[in-house]
């Protein structure tokens, strides 16, 4: 009996040093994230929780407003971007290519490729795997209902995810975060 009282005292007091240990590991690697890496985990991961999807929990989306036609928005977001000088390096009208591979209509969806390339060279030379993620992307989509949605990138998770940006790089990422955002939000309402 006391051989299997000691053995479970060892067993619990290698799990407790090892709980130790990955504590000690976790703040340290913590301590190097950015300081919003916590919030952009904790709204991720809510949203993962709700929908079961990990997709939602890493776009914005912004429903159009009620009577806005499709055309009408997607003018509208092509002058938000021109306006703020991000460059247009193409547009995928893939609600049409469907339609026309299924011989029949499909519902409206134009994906919009958006980029800075100043910042998008910044960000590769800071990590080639930003690569991935350019251009900036928005999406124009009716929904099975007909509504209309924009959708883009959760751009949190990329400038608060990891280990801080540079300065220069940051506040870079930032303003590309901005423009996003006022593309999506101001695209929803028809604003030019």
């Amino acid at each position: 009996m006391a051989f299997i009282r000691n053995a479970l005292a060892l067993v619990g007091l290698l799990a407790l040093a090892g709980g130790l240990a990955l504590f000690i590991k976790a703040r340290a690697v913590l301590a190097d994230l950015d300081p919003g890496a916590g919030e952009t985990y904790a709204a991720m991961t809510k949203i993962l929780i709700q929908t079961g999807n990990p997709a939602e929990a890493t776009v914005w989306k912004a429903q159009v407003k009620q009577g806005l036609s499709f055309d009408d928005v997607d003018q509208a977001i092509r002058s938000l971007a021109a306006g703020m000088n991000l460059k247009d390096v193409g547009a995928l009208p893939l609600g049409d290519q469907v339609g026309a591979m299924q011989g029949k209509p499909w519902r409206r969806l134009k994906i919009y490729l958006y980029c800075n390339p100043l910042t998008a060279a910044h960000m590769i030379d800071y990590s080639e795997a930003f690569a991935a993620y350019l251009p900036c992307r928005i999406a124009l989509l009716e929904d099975g209902s007909g509504r209309l949605w924009i959708y883009t990138l959760n751009m949190d998770l990329l400038i608060h995810g990891g280990k801080t940006l540079p300065p220069e790089l940051k506040a870079e990422a930032l303003q590309v975060r901005a423009i996003m955002r006022k593309v999506l939000e101001e695209g929803a309402e028809g604003a030019f």
